[in-house]
């Protein structure tokens, strides 16, 4: 994954930026792309400071509140598909994707490969 460029680079780009060089010039100087020099003169002058916003984070499970509900459906009927589950699910009210429930029931531990020796 990408990760925010360091606070030291853009600060010496908005410093040399503010000491009059043209945006094009700074740009060509870092190898960086004009715009972002804009970006961090812009944030600079707005918030006082270059440091990057936030990156990433926490996102919860949309299944999170169905718990008891995802986890009294496949002990029903363990062997059942995630677009079966995500079927069942929606018949209840609960839309959510795939991915949705394939990443919950990986992080509960309810997940596993299927094959013809597990029937």
């Amino acid at each position: 994954m990408a990760r925010p460029l360091s606070v030291d680079l853009r600060e010496r780009v908005v410093a040399r930026h503010l000491s009059g060089e043209s945006i094009r010039t700074v740009a060509s100087v870092f190898g960086i792309a004009p715009s972002t020099v804009s970006k961090w003169a812009r944030r600079r002058r707005e918030t006082g400071s270059v440091k990057p916003a936030k990156f990433g984070g926490y996102r919860r499970r949309l299944l999170e509140p169905h718990r008891e509900v995802v986890h009294a459906l496949v002990a029903a009927q363990p062997h059942r598909s995630v677009r079966a589950l995500q079927a069942e699910l929606a018949a209840l009210g609960i839309r959510v994707s795939e991915e949705a429930v394939r990443t919950f029931l990986h992080a509960e531990g309810l997940s596993f490969k299927k094959n013809r020796l597990r029937d």
